[in-house]
């Protein structure tokens, strides 16, 4: 099944979270559990190591688009995958095609601007400690693959090295039966001093976000939250769900 970016619904937020992370000194991925970021081969993606830190550098550029590809991609809690990309580009297009879900609970951060796809179609669980800190526009998405406007398909189940492109993302190719995406948080807690006090907002400390004007989007099958608190100020929150359970 075919998903057309434009075809999610569209929500208006008005909060903003983020965080920093500094990279210490890093060493080449080795195969084994402890990778739990590592590339599949079939491009020039390249990964280094500082305890749950992950460095992640090169990739395939073509014009303004960087395509990625990893066997597996998963952040632990207090860890982080930074995208180390050079300030040109716009776009950062991830694919996880190794079969195993992706449990992100720490940070992903990238250079620049540059927006960023992470699609993984076994599945992506965002826990209560995940955060971004990119300066343009995220999608995560269980697709098997995303089309774009000359016909050409970046695959995550197909993942053989292709040709790229320069042109712009069209559509997400779902599949038959779309993996979830589950969003994890600790919720808003409301507060009241006195039964004449108006109740008081507390900011929920967990929050998934992105910088103001831009796009945070989720595209599945089911979506599911548990204390999920989702923010693009005087942006869009895009949520596309493939399935009638969920949210």
């Amino acid at each position: 099944m075919k998903l057309s970016l434009s075809m999610v619904r569209r929500h208006r937020s008005s909060a903003i979270a983020g965080c920093l992370l500094s990279i210490g000194i890093s060493f080449p991925v080795q195969d084994g559990a402890i990778a739990q970021v590592s590339p599949d081969g079939t491009l020039s993606t390249t990964v280094t190591q500082s305890g749950n830190n992950f460095t992640i550098t090169n990739g395939n550029q073509v014009g303004g688009n960087l395509f990625h590809s990893f066997s597996q991609f998963s952040v632990p809690t207090g860890g982080s995958a930074f995208f180390n990309n050079a300030l040109d580009v716009q776009t950062i297009f991830a694919r996880v095609t190794g079969g195993n879900l992706s449990n992100i609970d720490g940070f992903i951060r990238a250079n620049g601007s540059a927006n960023l796809f992470l699609m993984n179609p076994a599945g992506i669980i965002w826990g209560p400690n995940a955060q971004l800190n990119i300066g343009g526009s995220f999608v995560s998405t269980t697709a098997n693959s995303i089309r774009f406007a000359d016909g050409f398909e970046f695959s995550a189940v197909n993942p053989a090295a292709p040709l790229l492109t320069v042109s712009v993302p069209l559509g997400l190719q779902m599949g038959s039966n779309p993996a979830p995406i589950t969003v994890q948080g600790t919720g808003h807690a409301l507060a009241s001093v006195s039964t004449l006090a108006p109740l008081v907002h507390n900011p929920s400390p967990s929050e998934l976000g992105v910088l103001p004007g831009k796009t945070l989007a989720l595209i599945g099958g089911n979506l599911y939250r548990a204390g999920a608190t989702l923010n693009a100020p005087e942006g869009h929150i895009e949520l596309g769900s493939l399935s009638g359970a969920g949210w």
